[in-house]
Parts: structure tokens; sequence; C-alpha cells
């Protein structure tokens, strides 16, 4: 950082945020390739300027670049088959549908040579319309209703990820008056802690996901939830064992958790083998792969993470004296996250004095001394993007229609719901000279963020666009207030 920039720095910003050497410029890990500035400053996806998009499809609105999803997609495929090649002779890649799906979305997958995950019968029915074959897809949910386990019987699935003893019976029971046989995997708690926020870390004890390895979980004496699952469904006619599954949360940076994952995982496996003369085929290991939504975000390639995940089960089977098992995993947001951004345009702006001491992070600093924050409205918020208020999620953005000369300042971009805690990005340095009618862009919203938006307030959700080869198409058409109205019955 400049001395010039460094002077700009507010007291109010979180250690991690740094003032640009050139706020125009885009920190690529953040950006789908093929969107940069054209000649005039403005921010353009494959030539188009954003502008052009505002025009045709209005704002707010996801632009995702499906050149760049569907390039993700193939390095996962192609790095994890190259590293378990010797192992278990590639990988089953499946793409995590609740990150963001639609039939678009789904039929690159298929194209791709990707497989499907879905967690409800509304992803399902959207995999059918795609027609993404049913040997393709899992199914998860830990409350699946009997008509969604009729419904993956009915496609065929190629497995589905049963959550509890209770679901496992369940599922035996509608397979079984059908005269049908399930595919199953057995969800897993493994214990692993992954580094990531507590509601998005999902393989310790204490929550509603999967079967705990634990030897006191049952009231079975030295038997986990987990062997006793095993047990069972080895014993139920109309259920086929596949194997085993876990998944440690989300946004994970780090290899630590995986590994430690795939070793309990392994030898639980082993174990099973043994004890019930039983052979368990595959073994999916979740996703989570995080990606960078700030400067400071450091994501691993994929071909990083398959040989680190691949020399860990390499050396355990080899330990163990097994054969491999057949190994899938599950990215989403590592496939559709960095690929879209939204566009946002500005409304009302205004400038606070807070002292640094109030500030969220608690700070100390001079009682008698006040720092500016900008708060910059946009036309969405929390109805299109839950993440910040849910997780705490941080963001970034970049002024869009424009390039700018002007000094940095400290911003914060918020919705326009009736929430405080209506906040897009919670801190940036965006130029001082952002105006109404302004457009703003924020990388990293293709998971999570259309998955999870609401009619809150009644805005209609947004539209998301397509761009490839220089054009740009609807994929999923933003509501209007019709729309909206259309589902209220009157009085």
């Amino acid at each position: 950082m400049t001395e010039a920039a460094a002077n700009q720095s507010s007291p109010l910003a979180p250690d991690w945020l740094a003032v640009p050497e050139d706020l125009n410029a885009l920190h690529q890990p953040l950006w789908a390739a093929g969107v940069g500035r054209n000649d005039d400053g403005e921010l353009a996806v494959d030539g188009i300027p954003v502008s052009l998009l505002k025009e045709q499809f209005g704002t707010p609105l996801f632009v995702m670049s499906e050149p760049d999803f569907r390039a993700r997609a193939r390095d996962f495929k192609d790095a994890f088959d190259a590293a378990f090649a010797d192992i278990c002779g590639g990988v089953d890649v499946y793409y995590a549908g609740k990150a963001f799906l639609c039939t678009a979305v789904a039929s690159w997958v298929a194209d791709e040579g990707l497989r499907l995950d879905t967690c409800s019968g509304g992803e399902l029915a959207v995999a059918a319309r795609a027609g993404v074959e049913g040997a393709k897809l899992s199914l998860h949910g830990n409350n699946k209703s009997d008509a969604e386990i009729s419904r993956a019987l009915d496609l065929k699935l190629g497995r589905i990820v049963v959550d509890s003893l209770d679901e496992l019976e369940r599922v035996a029971k509608i397979a079984s008056g059908r005269g049908e046989t399930a595919k199953v995997l057995l969800r897993l708690t493994p214990g692993v802690h992954a580094h990531t926020h507590e509601f998005i870390a999902t393989a310790h004890e204490d929550q509603k996901f999967g079967l705990s390895m634990a030897e006191d979980s049952t009231d079975q004496a030295g038997l986990s939830a987990a062997e006793e699952a095993v047990a069972a469904a080895t014993s139920y006619s109309s259920v086929e064992l596949l194997g085993l599954h876990c998944h440690i949360g989300s946004q994970i940076f780090e290899p630590d958790g995986f590994a430690v994952a795939a070793e309990k995982l392994l030898n639980f496996l082993a174990a099973m083998q043994t004890k019930y003369s039983v052979v368990l085929p595959e073994l999916d290991l979740g996703g989570g792969y995080g990606i960078a939504y700030t400067p400071v975000d450091t994501p691993r390639p994929a071909a990083e993470i398959a040989v680190a995940m691949a020399a860990v089960v390499r050396s355990t089977c080899a330990e163990l004296g097994i054969a491999s098992p057949r190994i899938s995993i599950e990215p989403g947001r590592a496939i559709v996250g960095s690929s879209t951004f939204t566009l946002y345009e500005v409304g009302t702006l205004k400038t606070v004095r807070v002292d640094a001491a109030d500030a969220e992070d608690g700070r100390t600093d001079d009682k008698n001394v006040t720092h500016p924050r900008r708060y910059v409205s946009v036309d969405g918020g929390m109805s299109d993007n839950a993440r910040p208020v849910l997780y705490d999620a941080d963001y970034s953005a970049i002024l869009a229609s424009r390039t700018s000369v002007a000094s940095a300042q400290l911003s914060r971009v918020v919705g326009k719901h009736c929430e405080s805690g209506d906040i897009v990005v919670r801190d940036v340095y965006l130029p001082e000279d952002v105006a109404a009618g302004d457009l703003l862009a924020v990388p990293g919203t293709g998971a999570y963020c259309w998955a999870l938006s609401s009619n809150y307030n009644y805005l209609a959700r947004p539209g998301v666009v397509a761009v490839r080869d220089g054009s740009a198409r609807l994929i999923v058409r933003g509501e209007t207030e019709e729309d909206l109205l259309n589902r209220d019955m009157g009085v």
C-alpha cells in the first residue's frame, strides 16, 4: 500500500481491509474469467457492458459467465480424475445443486460430465426437467418426505443419502412396498469441526445432520448410530447399501479437516466390511471448498485439493490393506460462486460519524474523535443476498458503470429493506464520488444468494442472466409484482 493510500485508511475498517492501490482495478480471484473493464472504463462481461445489461434486464441482476462455470466444473472433474486414477479409476463429481440450480445449470453440469446432487423434491423436479439421467442424481436431506423418497425411486436415482435410522426404515419400507430396491449411502458425522462459521459446520455432533460415529450415540452398548445403521441396512432386502458419506462444512480453505474425515471414514468402512462381511464400494467425502469473497481469501485450486485428498486416501487404504472405494465429492460454491456477480443501482447515500470505540469490532480510540462511514443504498439487499445477515459473510464491491479518480472512502453497501441488518457489503472502500444512478457490482454471488432469495417487503426476486460468446440470455426470469400478486388469493 502506498503512503497516500495508507493515509486514507479508516480506523473503522476491519484489520484485514486495506485501501486498494487502484479503486478501479479488479482483484481477479474474485471475478469470473472474461470480466474486466472496457475501453470506456465500464465493467463488461465477455464484452457486454453492465449498462447494457441494466438496460435490457434491469437491476438487481445476477450476471453469470457460462464459460467460467463450465471451466470450473471441468477443472474439478479433470483434477480429481487425474489424482485418483491409480486409486479408484477416477472420481464421481456431484455438483451441489443447493448452491444454485436451474434447468440451464443442470444441463451444463451433465454436459461437462458431472453428476448432480439434490436436496428436495423441487430440485429433483428441476433435474428431471433438464433431462439429467436418474442414475447420475443423488438426494440429500435430513427430513425427506414420503413423496420425495417415492420420486427418487420413480426417477431411479443413483443414490439416496440417508440421514438417520428413522429415515433408513422409511426408505426401506417405501421401496419394499413398491417391490424395488433403494440404493443408499449413509451420511455419517465424523466429529470433525471445520474452521468455518458455526452455522455452516456440519460434521460435529450437536447438529441435525447425519449418523453419529460416537460409540455412546445409541442405547446399545458400544454401538454407534452409524454402525447400527450399517447393521440395519444390510438386513433390509429392499436396500442396497452402496457406502458412506460425510460433509464437514462449507467455505473451508485448509485441507486438514478433509484429511481427518477421510481417515475416520475409511477406518470405519474397513471395520464394517470385516464385521458384517459387506463390501461398501463407495465413499463420498462431500464438498465445502472455499472461494474468494475478499482480497484476503486464498482458495486452493481444484488440483491442489485433489492431490492432497488422494494422498490421504491412498496411504490410509494401504495401511488398512483394503481396496479403495470409488470416491465422490460435492463441490457447489467452488464451481458457481465466482462465476457470478450481482449488479445493483445506487440510490440514496448518507455519511454518519462514528466513534471507533463504538464500532462493531470493539476497537478503542480517542472518545473525542469520530470518523466517517458512508452508507450506500442499493436497489436490492437481504432479499437477494441473505448471507451477510445469516453468517456475517463478507463481500467486496466495485464501482461498475465508470472509473473514478476520487479518493477512497470507507463505505457500507446496504439494501432497501426495513431491517438494520440489511447489509450487502459491510466494509469496502469505494470512490467518494459514488452517486445515485451509478452501478455497483458485488462479485462471488453465484452460490447461496439467488438460492436463498426471498420476497421480503414484497420485493420481486431478481433474474439471472447467463453470458456467453458476447450475448446474454435470461436463464431465470426476474419476478414481477404481478407474479407476487397472483399468489394472493384476495379477500
